[in-house]
């Protein structure tokens, strides 16, 4: 990769007269792509913008935040290792982060700085342009930690038939099943927990899944957190399995591959996130002007 300018990692708006400015900020950052994502969506849409970088230290974000947004810097994307402290930077948060106990977009209005989550609804918008039907299926979710999360609630909003999270151990996917309960009734979904170990008793897992998504971090390290034994119950032909690491074909794809099951990175998340963070900031008039498949189709290629 191409190495950037350190100059470049820490976006100044008073640089960028005449143009609203708006940056991501994480660390590592240099890596990342809604630079070039954002900045696509300016130009279909044909608006005055700058998207940068922001790089704070481990400890630093919220100044940093504070900073930018003083210099009149409009609005950020969060992501890793800052998701927990953009909520606590913003003001006014919004439902869906309150759920998500995490913020990655921020923008600021009339000297209040306002919190969102919008992975969530990234995932789904990327789910629906693949043609995958939420309603009414079977759904298995990987992993309950921050990405587990923070598309919980999206995902439930579009009345599943079921929704089962697995983790390694079962604590924290008990406590997601507490937290969204009251959701999952208002959607009439039947929402339960499990450890990834039980997926390997087919007696537990008598029926295949139609969605299974992975929110761990395994596919980072070329491991996934599906046993063989699991595989077998877990998915057959007609499943979708979707791995929210994107850029190359997990261990996790590689079984469902095998199974012949069809697959998905999670590039398509990535750039439908950042679509509905980008009318967020621009307003729902721009969801008309923007093509994010269009998006998607330039970084695969």
């Amino acid at each position: 990769m191409k190495s950037i300018p350190t100059n470049e990692l820490h976006t100044d708006p008073a640089q960028f007269l005449g143009l609203d400015v708006y940056a991501v900020a994480g660390n590592p950052i240099a890596h990342s792509k809604s630079p070039l994502i954002h900045q696509s969506f300016a130009e279909q849409s044909k608006q005055a913008m700058h998207y940068g970088r922001l790089q704070p230290a481990v400890g630093e974000f919220i100044d940093v935040a504070k900073s930018f947004f003083a210099a009149g810097g409009k609005g950020m994307n969060v992501t890793v290792p800052f998701k927990l402290d953009a909520q606590a930077l913003a003001d006014v948060l919004s439902a869906r982060a309150k759920l998500a106990g995490a913020v990655n977009t921020l923008w600021i209005t009339e000297g209040k700085i306002y919190g969102d989550n919008t992975d969530g609804s990234g995932l789904v918008r990327d789910l629906v342009a693949q043609g995958i039907d939420i309603r009414g299926a079977r759904i298995l979710l990987l992993g309950a930690g921050g990405a587990a999360r923070g598309v919980i609630g999206p995902l439930l909003e579009h009345a599943p038939a079921k929704l089962i999270i697995a983790n390694r151990t079962s604590t924290k996917a008990d406590e997601l099943v507490g937290l969204f309960g009251t959701v999952a009734k208002t959607q009439h979904v039947q929402l339960e927990s499990c450890t990834l170990l039980e997926l390997e008793d087919s007696t537990k897992t008598p029926q295949a899944f139609d969605v299974v998504i992975n929110a761990t971090a395994a596919g980072l390290h070329d491991e996934s957190p599906l046993t063989t034994s699991a595989v077998n119950n877990v998915f057959v032909p007609s499943s979708f399995a979707y791995d929210m690491v994107y850029g190359k074909t997990t261990a996790f794809m590689q079984q469902a591959l095998l199974r012949g099951a069809r697959v998905s990175d999670g590039l398509g998340m990535l750039v439908e996130q950042a679509a509905e963070a980008f009318l967020l900031w621009r307003g729902v008039d721009s969801s008309r002007l923007i093509n994010s498949r269009a998006v998607l189709s330039q970084l695969r290629s």
